[in-house]
């Protein structure tokens, strides 16, 4: 994997543990030679994460659409910035860049990416891994309602079992390098 895409809040949340998270996310990913694909913002977690990257020596590259651009929240000491014409735009530009994905703590946007994302997966639209960063248990409720989605009969397991989850950047990043495209494959060619 050369570059991971994080979906994150603007914000910081109410929890210490998610801007530590964050910012050993991004050392993370410098550390391990792996580039920073993200929405180009300067604040909240996403602040955080870009600079975490850029002060380990790392690459960050961002997408930030031309009307969010001019309320001042895009950080202006990154690698590479593409301004874009719409939102779609902008994730569009992220997933092709990235060969991965993350998700951190975040406010409806960030459950947005990490949905159309993993159904874009599912639709075989990509085949690259998509991880969850589970801080404090952010995302228990989320996985507790895709487990009844299964249970329910709406999302098989094995599907299901496509979004790799850990507490740990660490631990997730392993798990992301240990993802086999093939088997969504073998899913597909039941």
């Amino acid at each position: 994997m050369k570059r991971i895409c994080v979906y994150c809040g603007s914000n910081h949340g109410g929890n210490p543990a998610f801007t530590a998270a964050a910012k050993e996310l991004g050392a993370l990913l410098a550390a391990e030679g792996i580039g920073l694909v993200y929405g180009a913002g300067n604040v909240g977690l996403m602040g955080e994460v870009a600079d975490a990257v850029l002060s380990a020596g790392g690459e960050v590259i961002g997408a930030m659409p031309g009307v969010l651009k001019d309320k001042e929240v895009t950080h202006l000491g990154l690698t590479e910035l593409e301004v874009v014409d719409t939102m779609h735009d902008r994730k569009q530009f992220m997933a092709d860049r990235a060969d991965g994905f993350i998700a951190l703590p975040g406010g409806i946007g960030t459950l947005e990416e990490l949905i159309e994302i993993f159904t874009w997966l599912q639709l075989r639209i990509h085949t690259k891994p998509i991880g969850v960063l589970n801080v404090a248990g952010y995302y228990d409720k989320l996985l507790d309602f895709l487990d009844h989605m299964v249970a329910d009969k709406f999302l098989r397991q094995e599907q299901r079992d496509m979004l790799l989850v850990d507490v740990t950047p660490t631990g997730l990043l392993r798990k992301m390098r240990d993802f086999e495209p093939a088997e969504i494959e073998k899913w597909f060619n039941r």
